[in-house]
């Protein structure tokens, strides 16, 4: 298997072991699952990077990358679901949106349909990984019991509710909406894949 594939794997595995540190209680634990979470993103910046430079595409690599993508940051979405801090409902519109989106191209990619990322979606997707990174930063200083009370105006304004709340209301509405753009301009594509099916 490739560098480049390794990675994609590597990532993958990192996801639960990132949902596990991030969750459960103990000392440094959630320090330790933001660098996870950190390592685990750095993979996917690098393993593009090979792929490129050094030409190691594969279809299973075309798949299974950006699949990778979508499961690291639903560990993280559904953390965040779990301990409270974000609407269940409008991460799973976000989630079911990108799953969808990223097995159609592997589909696509699977019959020899080359489906382009739009400049849209990947602003979707870096918006969306900022939003992550945020929360996880702001989430895990928060914890450290000195930082939490000494700087407690701080954390309640970087983490206030009804902003974070309208934040993932504005990534939702730009998710499902650069989704539903990028099926209508490639709705032939569509007809192909489902002609052969």
């Amino acid at each position: 298997m490739l560098l480049p594939n390794q990675l994609t794997v590597l990532r993958m595995i990192l996801t639960p072991v990132f949902v596990y540190f991030f969750l459960v209680q103990g000392s440094h634990f959630k320090e330790i699952a933001l660098v996870i979470f950190l390592v685990a993103a750095l993979t996917d910046w690098y393993d593009g990077w090979l792929a490129r430079k050094f030409n190691y595409i594969t279809n299973w690599g075309k798949f299974w990358d950006p699949m990778a993508d979508k499961i690291l940051t639903a560990g993280a979405f559904l953390s965040f679901v779990y301990l409270g801090e974000l609407s269940i409902w409008l991460v799973i519109v976000i989630l079911i949106r990108d799953f969808l989106v990223t097995t159609f191209r592997g589909i696509a990619d699977s019959k020899g349909i080359s489906f382009p990322t739009s400049k849209y979606a990947k602003w979707k997707t870096f918006i969306q990984m900022g939003f992550l990174y945020y929360m996880l930063i702001f989430y895990v200083a928060r914890q450290h019991l000195d930082w939490g009370t000494q700087y407690k105006y701080i954390f309640d304004y970087a983490l206030n509710r009804t902003a974070i709340d309208v934040t993932l209301w504005v990534i939702a509405i730009l998710t499902v909406h650069s989704g539903g753009l990028y099926i209508y301009e490639n709705k032939h594509h569509l007809k192909k894949i489902f002609g052969r099916a």
